[in-house]
């Protein structure tokens, strides 16, 4: 019975982290990247409106 115990538990703990860990929103974003991104970006140029008449 120990020597079971002592496989399930520590393999039950790691399951749980995982699960845990996968559903964390911010491993989806990195924010070096998001950063990155947003300097690399040009600016667009404000269009012109064509006069009301």
């Amino acid at each position: 019975m120990i020597d079971k115990f002592t496989i399930f538990l520590p393999h039950l703990l790691m399951a749980l982290m995982v699960w845990r860990l996968l559903r964390r929103d911010d491993l989806d974003s990195d924010p070096a990247i998001v950063a990155a991104n947003k300097a690399a970006e040009v600016p667009k140029r404000a269009r012109r409106r064509a006069p009301n008449p």
